[in-house]
């Protein structure tokens, strides 16, 4: 049993350890990020295209001063448009340098650091595809998912949630939608674009300065999978130790009756009774009266005449244990038999029969003796019986010459 405990333990250790690592790496992993900016570390390419106000008597303006390490414009709102406004755009584009519709739909936020001169409010927007309404190519039919954010001369850690943007009114003007439709996909997004807003400054050069452009989301399924992975694991584990459990301690049960029975004091009695009276007298009451549950060390000493120490220097000398040790001994080995006889007798009925008045304490002493209690001692006797039936049969077939030498 000892043996098997070693091994399920160091089994339960490296099971433990795997699982940190596993579940650890598989958190992390499912936080995804993706930069844009700087253009050398963007996981989707892009190219940036300047866009202004094109409706009647637009005149804004925007001019590029992109280095590759930040995204640098300086936008100009001319205030004589219906419809003003200048704006940065980052069209997403493959390795052949097409335009494309990126699927952002793992990512949940944006975030960057936003520089301006002067400081004021601007916008980032994610127009996206809806299929059934927009024209592919036409981004004025395209949804328009909008964010508004604030920005100082002096820098501005910005972050923003994408699926909870604002969608502008025209658009659902244009196609005579309900304004309550607020669900939206971000599977096909051509471009992001950072612009200026109404509360901008008109007819004043404004320099913006992005820096440290990324993509954030979650990726579930690296901590499901992993997860999965380490329940079918424990449940494996669990299975093993339950069932290898099982049979060791049905092995160990049963080594241990075999052993403990050739203890019985009638075997004891059987050997040389007649060289030594005290010895056999001591040894004889003890069997003959174990199942009384008056007996003590007091009786003893009464019914033989042998003094008290000296009770205890016999047991001790002849079978290593003290009056009570040796007792509770006897009376365990013969509760062990009753119970691998596989009679209909009940665990209490055994405990009474053999001396214990208390079943708790009966069933606390059985199972320091035997490692299980008594219920799971005859459960684990309850597959292999033939070593048991043997046992049994050569323990009875002692007591029978036990009670035969007994006899005056």
């Amino acid at each position: 049993m000892a043996a098997f405990r070693r091994k399920a333990l160091v089994a339960f250790l490296i099971l433990l350890a795997l699982s940190i690592v596993l579940g650890v790496a598989g958190y992390r992993r499912s936080f995804l990020e993706a930069a844009l900016v700087p253009t050398s570390d963007a996981a989707t390419p892009w190219r940036i295209r300047a866009g202004a106000d094109a409706s009647p008597g637009g005149r804004s303006e925007t001019r590029m001063l992109d280095d590759g390490r930040r995204l640098r414009v300086l936008l100009n709102v001319a205030g004589t448009a219906s419809i003003a406004y200048a704006e940065a755009n980052l069209f997403f584009v493959d390795r052949a340098g097409r335009p494309v519709h990126a699927d952002l739909s793992r990512y949940a936020s944006v975030s960057f650091v936003a520089t301006c001169a002067p400081g004021n409010t601007l916008s980032l927007v994610a127009p996206t595809f809806e299929p059934k309404l927009s024209r592919r190519g036409d981004l004025l039919t395209y949804r328009a998912p909008t964010a508004f954010f604030s920005c100082s001369e002096h820098g501005t850690r910005v972050e923003l949630d994408l699926t909870r943007m604002e969608t502008p009114q025209w658009w659902f003007a244009m196609f005579g939608l309900d304004l309550s439709w607020r669900e939206y996909r971000l599977d096909q997004v051509p471009k992001l674009a950072i612009g200026s807003t109404f509360q901008s400054p008109r007819d004043t050069d404004l320099l913006v300065d992005i820096s440290g452009l990324s993509l954030h989301g979650r990726d579930l399924r690296w901590v499901f999978v992993p997860g999965a992975l380490i329940l079918l694991a424990w449940a494996a584990y669990g299975f093993w130790f339950f069932r290898r459990h099982a049979a060791e301690l049905t092995r160990d049960v049963q080594d241990r009756l075999q052993k403990d029975l050739p203890i019985v004091a009638y075997q004891q009695l059987s050997l040389q009774p007649h060289r030594d009276r005290e010895k056999a007298a001591i040894l004889r009451v003890i069997a003959t009266r174990y199942a009384d549950a008056e007996l003590d060390l007091e009786s003893v000493v009464n019914e033989t005449g042998v003094n008290r120490n000296k009770v205890n220097e016999i047991l001790k000398a002849e079978l290593g244990f003290t009056f009570s040790g040796y007792l509770n001994k006897l009376r365990l080995t013969e509760a062990a038999r009753l119970l691998a006889d596989k009679d209909t007798a009940t665990v209490s009925e055994i405990a009474y029969s053999v001396g214990y008045n208390n079943v708790s304490y009966f069933n606390k002493l059985f199972k320091e003796e035997y490692g299980c209690t008594p219920k799971a001692f005859r459960g684990a006797l309850g597959a292999p019986e033939s070593t048991v039936v043997a046992n049994t049969g050569a323990t009875k077939a002692s007591t029978i010459r036990m009670e035969q030498q007994l006899q005056p």
